[in-house]
């Protein structure tokens, strides 16, 4: 069998309603809209670890974040995990990732060395834009070393604090300011952002490919802060026009005091939704690209992110705990190669990041390892598919069910959040005896969950 190629445009702290065609009328997404028109569109993914490493690893190892036994950012992925692109690579598949794949600590290494291949064949890894010597400063100083000096968003703050004690001068100019709540314009030119870069790099692996079937992962950076993109693209949004999350009565005040005005949501808005609408606009390109080179019929395109973005709402930027749905929530996206499932059709059914690598495997006709803790993805009513989904951390779980967030701490702590209500995520409702029956059912389907999910390794005799 000629078996599909998958393309996997895979971006970094991508709210699940940070798309037109999941009911954002503000943003502006045409070719991310039209590709959920012409495939599946799945609003009920959650990932299972709501930051960076622990789920990128999972979903491109088919494992829990527990299994795999890394639950935050900073510890490293094995060298010798068994990832996707070594599932695929002994059934014919060339396997590249393109920017961002952050299975290693950027904080503290040096960019230019070799890096683990993980199974990859191809890789051109930039995990944050323009502050390390790494494959995006390769490129732009291929292109355009004067430009060089314009690149950076940014010093990470551990990467300065680890320098620091290093005695290290990286020599690369840095903006001071690291994460403004605001949008900051590109100061460079537009062809050259980390967005552009991961965008013709992906185009040009995929119009080398004369045979065989591949994986090709595009990782893009965006929308995660600081919220940099070209001028063009924040002017596509008028902040004065864009909605502010709505707070219950005790946060009013309080959010005014800590700087949550309305001021600076918007502008925290106008700067995420302005790299959001970059990422589209190289998406296109890529899309097109895809099907010029013929290729288009027998692809999967996936889309999807490794977690989403508070953007303001529980007076928080960024992600994490307890896994509300702005963190833990984010699009997914499949388009069939020729002969898959009919696509035009949004999918409510729940799905986890887990579920994603095991269904690809499937649909490539390629056995599905016994070790994998991920079931299929429910692309039809007829299908199985998941009562809730599961997203952990170190020190809590959290099972998010229709319409209730369960969440179970460390030491023994319950919260029971009731999404029907008005503002209920805001209002835990663990002690209300109305709610005894629900709390007791979601302890015992997380337990349920915990115990589905054993993979013991195989019984080599009797005894």
């Amino acid at each position: 069998m000629r078996r599909p190629n998958i393309l996997l445009l895979y971006t970094d702290q991508q709210r699940w309603d940070a798309l037109g065609a999941n009911g954002n009328a503000e943003i502006r997404t045409p070719n991310l809209d039209a590709l959920a028109g012409q495939g599946l569109n799945f609003d009920h993914f959650f990932v299972n670890n709501a930051v960076c490493m622990p789920s990128r690893m999972s979903m491109l190892t088919g494992l829990y974040p527990a299994t795999v036994g890394v639950m935050d950012n900073g510890a490293p992925l094995p060298a010798d995990a068994v990832t996707l692109p070594r599932m695929l690579g002994t059934y014919g598949y060339t396997s590249a990732n393109i920017g961002k794949l952050h299975f290693l600590p950027h904080s503290c290494r040096d960019h230019r060395r070799a890096h683990p291949d993980y199974g990859f064949d191809h890789l051109e890894i930039s995990d944050e834009p323009g502050c390390y010597e790494d494959a995006y400063r390769a490129y732009v100083r291929a292109r355009a070393p004067d430009q060089l000096d314009r690149i950076s968003v940014g010093l990470p703050p551990a990467t300065a604090a680890w320098q620091k004690m290093m005695v290290i001068d990286d020599g690369i100019a840095h903006p001071e300011e690291r994460f403004p709540k605001r949008p900051v314009a590109f100061r460079s030119r537009g062809d050259l952002t980390h967005t552009a870069f991961v965008a013709e790099q992906t185009m040009e692996f995929i119009r080398s490919r004369r045979a065989g079937p591949y994986l090709c992962i595009a990782g893009f950076y965006s929308p995660h802060s600081p919220w940099v993109a070209p001028q063009e693209f924040i002017d596509l949004y008028d902040p004065a026009r864009l909605t502010i999350p709505p707070f219950p009565e005790q946060l009013q005040q309080r959010r005014i005091a800590k700087g949550f005005t309305d001021e600076q949501l918007r502008a925290a808005r106008q700067g995420y939704y302005a790299m959001v609408s970059e990422v589209d606009h190289h998406v296109g390109r890529i899309l097109r690209c895809l099907a010029e080179a013929g290729q288009a019929d027998e692809t999967i395109v996936v889309f999807t992110s490794d977690h989403g973005e508070w953007l303001g709402e529980h007076l928080q930027y960024g992600k994490g705990y307890p896994g509300h749905d702005g963190s833990s929530r984010v699009p997914l996206i499949v388009r069939f190669a020729r002969g898959g499932a009919a696509g035009g059709r949004t999918v409510g059914r729940f799905a986890e990041a887990v579920d994603l690598l095991p269904t690809l495997l499937a649909w490539c006709g390629v056995p599905v390892p016994p070790h994998l803790q991920g079931m299929p993805l429910p692309v039809d009513d007829r299908a199985e598919c998941r009562r809730g989904a599961l997203t952990e951390h170190d020190g809590w779980k959290t099972l998010r069910s229709e319409g209730i967030r369960y969440t179970l701490h460390a030491d023994g702590r319950e919260s029971l959040y009731d999404l029907r209500r008005d503002l209920g995520e805001y209002h835990d409702v663990s002690a209300d005896p109305a709610y005894a029956g629900s709390l007791a059912d979601h302890r015992k389907e997380l337990a349920r969950r915990l115990i589905d999910r054993e993979r013991p390794l195989p019984r080599a005799a009797a005894y």
